[in-house]
């Protein structure tokens, strides 16, 4: 790994090249800010000089606060990513005194009060945060096309959905603004935008993150963690935020020792069971299933046991039943808003598909919201009976590569559900059941889309899973493949 190549810029000053600064994971950064081969400074100016050269054709980065970033990265810091340049989704992760709208208009002039915990953690772990980036409205889509701030473009095809909800995330990554961002999963969030722009994306245990200060994280279906180009950069950001916090509804079972050891750890022979399913909705397309055969193939190459199976009995119940709990927390969260702005939330106040489903929610009674956990904790212990079988599930991470703009966001509200469980048919469950899922980027379609695929282990069992993705990374890496986007800040060709 080597370090920087500086140039001089202006009198007294230096800049380091970009090439130079894409060319290092977040965890090799932290090594040469502490071998001071290059200072925290260099290494947030390479990054803002990124940011300024593809952010306008991407539009994943919708907030900076630089003045800030820079006094931090000027000061000593401590941590085992100390100086490294991070971006957060605009939701959950806030940060004291800067905007948090969650992408909608309804929460454009919300200031966040204090930073919330997985911020001070990543603080704690040495990063500077120097900006927020986009997300489709609360979250609530598989793209990322808000209309507060615009849509989300992909950096292998500026044509294309780079996913969601953390779209923004993952086109920062992918277009190598920062080398990690802030993610969060409440039915494929980290999943589907990592698919879609070539990134590795964890979905942590149920309880592993923290979700405090808000109250459940969607009844436990929500998880914060990371998108990532590299697997060790997803095992240290998640060694460094995940303490429960006192009063945490959930708790996951505890690491033996830090993710990031376990990246080094032969993973053995692993029992493997795959399918080609598309759970909630028709069929996978074509490239899907390649991938999943090409990976299944890759895995018996790599001496596990592998063999086809089907998932558990239930799931098209589990799915329907979780659309009381999803409804429920939309009117809670827009009946709180109400009560803050002292009148009904209007049509005008949020896009058509947030306001349909908000209408929709209160024709569920408090009764319908039990008895569908019921119904989803039972699937949750079906699969878990499944995950004591096999220590891990392979499945396509989405239906299709990633989709052109506007084909899930144009979607009317009545088909706007069979559209998206089209592209996204086999996240939401493991949201469901609280098992960790990671989507890995091991296939790729002929014009050059990526294709993720994904790999779910038992309740606290992301010890198997990043030995794994740490073998898979080894076996056929992906950190060479980027998008032209870009070489000069603009489309690709």
């Amino acid at each position: 790994m080597t370090a920087f190549t500086r140039r001089p810029r202006n009198a007294g000053e230096v800049e380091v090249k970009q090439s130079d600064y894409l060319e290092h994971d977040a965890v090799g950064l932290a090594g040469l800010i502490a071998r001071r081969e290059v200072s925290a400074a260099e290494v947030l100016e390479a990054a803002v000089g990124r940011l300024e050269a593809v952010n306008p054709a991407i539009n994943a980065v919708i907030y900076t606060d630089l003045a800030a970033a820079r006094a931090e990265a000027g000061q000593a810091r401590d941590g085992p990513l100390a100086g490294v340049p991070f971006l957060v989704k605009d939701y959950a992760a806030h940060v004291g005194g800067w905007p948090t709208s969650a992408g909608s208009r309804l929460y454009q002039h919300e200031v966040a009060v204090a930073d919330a915990p997985i911020v001070s953690a990543y603080r704690r772990a040495g990063l500077v945060i120097f900006g927020k980036t986009n997300l489709p409205e609360l979250g609530l889509d598989a793209t990322t096309e808000p209309d507060l701030h615009g849509p989300t473009r992909n950096p292998w095809d500026i044509e294309r959905t780079a996913g969601g909800s953390s779209g923004g995330s993952a086109a920062a990554v992918a277009a190598g603004i920062v080398p990690a961002a802030h993610a969060s999963d409440a039915g494929g969030s980290i999943r589907i935008p990592a698919s879609c722009c070539g990134l590795f994306g964890l979905k942590p245990s149920r309880g592993r993150v923290s979700f405090a200060p808000a109250s459940d994280g969607l009844a436990g279906f929500d998880a914060q963690h990371a998108i990532t180009r590299s697997v060790r950069d997803s095992a240290a950001l998640l060694d460094a935020v995940c303490s429960p916090e006192l009063g945490d509804p959930y708790s996951a079972p505890p690491r033996q020792r830090p993710f990031l050891e376990e990246c080094a750890r032969d993973p053995g022979r692993l029992r493997v069971g795959f399918t080609t399913e598309a759970f909630e909705a028709g069929a996978l397309s074509p490239e899907c299933l390649a991938a999943v055969a090409q990976t299944a193939n890759l895995l018996a190459g790599l001496g596990h046991q592998v063999e086809e199976i089907a998932l558990p009995a239930g799931l098209d119940g589990a799915v329907a039943a979780s659309g009381a709990v999803l409804a429920g927390h939309i009117a809670a969260d827009l009946d709180a808003r109400a009560e803050q702005l002292g009148r009904p939330i209007a049509e005008t106040d949020v896009e058509p598909l947030t306001f349909a489903r908000y209408q929709h929610a209160k024709g569920y009674s408090a009764s319908d919201y039990v008895r569908s956990l019921r119904v989803v904790h039972a699937y949750g212990r079906a699969m878990a009976q499944l995950l004591d079988r096999y220590d891990v599930v392979l499945a396509s991470t989405l239906g299709s590569p990633p989709v052109p703009l506007g084909v899930l966001r144009g979607a009317a509200p009545g088909a706007a559900g069979t559209v998206r469980r089209a592209f996204m048919p086999n996240t939401r469950i493991f949201n469901l059941t609280g098992q960790p899922a990671m989507s890995v980027p091991l296939a790729w379609t002929d014009d050059g889309l990526p294709v993720g695929v994904q790999f779910v282990a038992a309740m606290g069992g992301e010890a198997i899973l990043f030995r794994l993705a740490a073998q898979l990374e080894a076996a056929a890496p992906w950190a060479g493949r980027r998008p032209s986007l870009g070489r000069d800040g603009g489309p690709a060709a």
